[in-house]
């Protein structure tokens, strides 16, 4: 029986370092872009495109899509829509193709195309993605989208509460960025608010008066999607919870 194996990388600037090819890649950006993405897709969006680049978007703007464009957590002008996953689950998104760029987010998703899988995790899909991951896969690298390449708080500790659980199911793992998040995790789980009052990022969405969209993306496992990012876009694989 093969052994299965989890690691975690602290941001996409690292990803060099890893042989990807034979691993799925878990792609957190928690506040916010991967929580938007979950969230959005459970509400019912079809897919998602993400690109690089805000001029990249505009031009799908020009075309006549649903485009969604962030910058240091606001809204770019321009847009009707930033990374909010409570923008994301407006019922008028239903059915439709929305194209994204992001800060963190999407940057990550596309440095991270030469893994075998691509899946967009949060504390929204947390356990779904876990199932997933465990029903597909024996080598998974959990990637946290960090802040400018930076390592940062939030995307950490979703690393380290899917490590967590993967071991709980068998996995193994050698790796001390993830022992490092599993024990940060540890330090954060029962009062993740309290422990990320602090963090950059918290007030940095704080300052943008975005504290409702922080409450939401700690919600723990409230969609059983699964999206996949393949062939430039992102679309929703369904999973039913099997532990």
């Amino acid at each position: 029986m093969t052994e299965k194996r989890v690691e975690v990388c602290f941001s996409p600037y690292h990803i060099p370092l890893y042989e990807l090819a034979k691993k799925a890649v878990v792609v957190i950006d928690v506040y916010r872009a991967t929580s938007a993405i979950v969230a959005g897709m459970g509400a019912g969006i079809e897919k998602i495109i993400p690109v690089s680049t805000v001029e990249e978007a505009r031009a799908y703007l020009e075309k006549g899509y649903k485009v969604a464009a962030e910058r240091k957590g606001a809204v770019v002008e321009g847009f009707d829509l930033g990374n909010s996953p409570i923008g994301f689950s407006d019922p008028a998104l239903r059915g439709s193709t929305v194209v994204l760029t992001t800060s963190n987010g999407t940057k990550a998703l596309i440095k991270a195309k030469s893994a075998k899988e691509i899946v967009v995790g949060s504390f929204l899909n947390q356990r779904a993605v876990v199932d997933y991951v465990n029903q597909n896969h024996d080598s998974v690298m959990l990637l946290a989208a960090g802040w400018r390449d930076r390592f940062n708080l939030e995307d950490t500790l979703v690393c380290g509460a899917m490590a967590q659980d993967l071991l709980s199911l068998g996995w193994t793992t050698d790796c001390d960025s993830c022992l490092g998040a599993m024990h940060l995790y540890d330090t954060a789980k029962n009062d993740i608010k309290g422990f990320m009052k602090n963090a950059s990022h918290t007030n940095r969405l704080a300052h943008l008066n975005l504290d409702e969209d922080i409450a939401y993306c700690n919600q723990k496992d409230v969609f059983d999607v699964v999206p996949i990012y393949k062939n430039n876009e992102i679309v929703v694989e369904h999973v039913a919870k099997t532990t």
